[in-house]
Order: structure tokens, then C-alpha cells, then sequence
């Protein structure tokens, strides 16, 4: 990363050298900026294993013989997909007969309501065939609901893997019927060291890689769990960002990458080199105060980055606003108004 220092001092030359007389009292405008801390990324690789995010028991809302099963162990199944349906017979006939006497009970109310009109009926005499009439209605309803919980749909996208009953059998509500994988989300399961999780607070970011498949899938953190296990490995739970390729299986084995920012290896801090300037043997930036005036302050350098920012490794907390544009202008005190971009006409940010 490093570079001779000897190019910042060649731009801080430069800039001495346009300087031009100052102007004593007038208020200056500058334009701000910040420090940027620079860190070492440190990667870590374990391995992981990608599993499924549920592992569901499906079974009937209701009781009654298996009539057909439409799916195998092993077969991806889609949410909504019928899995299964019961012997509905019985349950048709007990909406059928329920349907009859609502209907019945309905044209009752129906002439109760006319002879009301006429003053032929009490009202307590309406109101009792009302009331007898919403509990047929939910009646009906209450069997109608029973005929629908005779058919099994997939609660989710998955894979069935356990077929547990076959046609003919007889089964309890509830009774569980298939296992099904719940692979709408996929997630990654690895463990880690103690010395690992000491630096949870570092995680930046996650990743993984499984052979076969181009490129790294990004993750996103679920848990950590707090307690070692017996080989004192913590246990990390992960998460696709995105829906992970197909090829990638529950089960199939992946390396899990973790990526940790280590701010107490810090190299410094990277500044624009148009905020420094010389000061007798020493490099200097002015710092910008909550008074609006500018300070001068003494750094260290050690060359410039990739980026061409000059590095300061010393003099800098990483809090401060600094001068960018119209330092050379500027003296120990001077009051300063700031802008938030340099104007059409000050080209390259030189005031």
C-alpha cells in the first residue's frame, strides 16, 4: 500500500507555491470533508452444511380413510400441490342433509318476516326462527370446512421425505402423513472457534462456496448461538441473501467464509491530499470547529493509497471535519463558511 512519501510533498509543494498574498480578515468559504479509516479485512473459512429451513409433519385436519396419496418420497412439490385426500362420502352427504334443512329453515324465516310485517307473529317468535336459522348456517359451515380438510395441500415449496400412510388406511386428525422439507429458504449451518467468536463483533460479512457452482453466495447472519458445545464450537446459522442456485441441496457440504474488519490493525486514515499543506518541516491539516473556524493541526504521513489519498498514521482520531478546498488561504483562527460542493466555476475545488 505504501508509496514515497515524497509524492504528498510534491503536491504540498504545489500548492505552496500558488498560494498568493492573503487576504487578511475576509471570511472564507471552504468545502468539508472527513477522514477515512483504513482496516485490515481478514478472511476465515470453515466448514458448513446447507440445510432446509423447516422440517414439517403434514397430516388431515379430520379423521377418515386415506382415499389417494399423489406423491412419493423425494418428489419437489410446489405450495398448493395436492398431496393427498381422504374417503370423502361421508362428509358430502352430512353438508348435503344440513343443506336441506337450512334451506328449509330459511323459507320458514322467510314467511315468519312477511307475517311479522302483518302483525300475525311476535317478534320473540321471528326472532327464536332467526336465531335457529344462523345456527344451521354455522352448522353447514363447520361441515362444509370438515369436506374441505378431506384434501392435503403442500404447505410450502419442498420435498416430500417420508411417505408414512398408504391408500386405504385409516388415519386421526393430525396424524402425520408426510415429512416434508421446507426448502422456500435455504440456510448454512457451521461452526466456529472460540477464538472466531471472541470477534463477533468484527463480522463484516458472510459468504459461501460449494464445488461445482461459479462464484461466492452472499449470507446474511441469523444466529450465533452464546453457548460452546461440547468440543467448545459455537454453532452459526445463516442465510441465502438470494434464492441459491438450484444445484446447491439440503445436506450438500459448502464453505462458509467470514469476512472480519479488524479496526485494531487500522493503518490510518485516508484524507485527499488537497487538504494538506506544509507548515516549516511538518504536514498539517486544518480541522474545521463546532465556531465555524478552522484549526491547524500536525500529522504524520505514510504515502498514499491506491486510491490517491494521502495516508495519515498519526494526528487524526477519525472524528474531525477537515478543510478540503482553500487551505492555502487560510490562517490559525480565521472564521470560514462552508459550501456543500465546489461551484461550476471553481474548477478542480481550488478557491
Amino acid at each position: 500500500m505504501k508509496k514515497n512519501v515524497s509524492i504528498v510533498a510534491a503536491v504540498l509543494l504545489l500548492c505552496a507555491c500558488t498560494g498568493g498574498d492573503r487576504e487578511g480578515s475576509r471570511e472564507r468559504s471552504v468545502y468539508l470533508t472527513r477522514p477515512v479509516a483504513l482496516s485490515e479485512e481478514t478472511v476465515k473459512y470453515y466448514s458448513g452444511i446447507v440445510k432446509e429451513a423447516h422440517e414439517i409433519s403434514l397430516g388431515f385436519k379430520t379423521a377418515g380413510q386415506i382415499a389417494r396419496i399423489h406423491v412419493s418420497e423425494g418428489d419437489r412439490v410446489h405450495r398448493g400441490q395436492l398431496l393427498a385426500e381422504l374417503d370423502d362420502a361421508d362428509y358430502r352427504l352430512a353438508v348435503e342433509a344440513l343443506q336441506v334443512q337450512y334451506d328449509q329453515v330459511r323459507d320458514e324465516v322467510k314467511r315468519t318476516e312477511r307475517l311479522l310485517a302483518q302483525k300475525s307473529v311476535s317478534a320473540n317468535d321471528y326472532e327464536k326462527a332467526s336465531a335457529g336459522l344462523k345456527q344451521l348456517e354455522v352448522q353447514l359451515q363447520a361441515n362444509k370446512n370438515k369436506l374441505s380438510y378431506t384434501k392435503l395441500y403442500a404447505p410450502t415449496d419442498g420435498y416430500i421425505q417420508a411417505v408414512n400412510f398408504s391408500p386405504a388406511e385409516m388415519v386421526d386428525a393430525g396424524t402425520a402423513l408426510f415429512t416434508l422439507l421446507d426448502v422456500s429458504q435455504m440456510e448454512v449451518s457451521a461452526d466456529i472457534p472460540g477464538s472466531v467468536y471472541r470477534q463477533r463483533e468484527e463480522f463484516e460479512r458472510f459468504f459461501c462456496r460449494a464445488s461445482g457452482i461459479d462464484g461466492d453466495m452472499p449470507l446474511t447472519l441469523m444466529s450465533l448461538t452464546p453457548k460452546a458445545d461440547g468440543n467448545q464450537l459455537y454453532r452459526l446459522q445463516l442465510a441465502f441473501e438470494g434464492r441459491p442456485d438450484r444445484n446447491l441441496t439440503a445436506g450438500r457440504n459448502v464453505e462458509v467464509g467470514i469476512v472480519l474488519g479488524d479496526s485494531a490493525s487500522a493503518r490510518g486514515f485516508a484524507v485527499p491530499l488537497q487538504s494538506l499543506f506544509e507548515e516549516g518541516d511538518s504536514s498539517c491539516v486544518w480541522v474545521f470547529g463546532p465556531d465555524s473556524t478552522v484549526t491547524r493541526r500536525r500529522v504524520v504521513l505514510d504515502g498514499v493509497d491506491a486510491d490517491g489519498r494521502a495516508v495519515v498514521i498519526d494526528g487524526l482520531t477519525g472524528n474531525e471535519q477537515l478543510v478540503r478546498a482553500g487551505v492555502r488561504l487560510l490562517q490559525e483562527g480565521d472564521k470560514v463558511r462552508v459550501i456543500e460542493a465546489p461551484s461550476n466555476t471553481n474548477v478542480g475545488g481550488l478557491l
